[in-house]
């Protein structure tokens, strides 16, 4: 699977007092890029709740804070498949201003069933999805 990149801009709701974004905010642009990445994919979170019935959700998150993102900065948070596994997706996560890496890490998502919460399969049609598209 080649990388995916999604491009925002730093709005005052995203920022403390100061003009920087607060740090936690940094997690949403995290989880938008991958939602997004799914969605070019042709999967809609809100349809993998109701067919094949599955949820990801965050089981580890690692990440280096390099420099700040201020208000109205032009950002691409970058998204790329690091490993896969049974019932889990690990991805290499940067948020990037021009040249700068400004956040780096990695992000582990486990497949869960969205009814019972167990660990479950990703479906096959999905995996297929990962090596056969592309991002548009």
């Amino acid at each position: 699977m080649k990388g995916f990149a999604w491009p925002t801009r730093v709005y005052w709701e995203d920022t403390d007092g100061g003009g920087v974004v607060y740090y936690a905010n940094y997690l949403k642009y995290l989880e938008r890029a991958r939602t997004e990445w799914l969605r070019s994919l042709g999967f809609a979170q809100s349809q993998l709740v109701k067919d094949p019935g599955i949820i990801f959700v965050v089981t580890n998150i690692n990440l280096d804070y390099r420099r700040p993102a201020r208000l109205d900065d032009s950002l691409v948070i970058t998204c790329d498949l690091a490993a896969e596994g049974a019932a889990t997706l690990t991805f290499a996560q940067r948020i990037v201003r021009g040249e700068d890496v400004l956040i780096e890490g990695t992000v582990r998502v486990a497949c869960l069933d969205s009814q019972s919460f167990r660990p479950r399969r990703l479906p096959a049609e999905v995996v297929h999805a990962f090596a056969v598209k592309e991002p548009a």
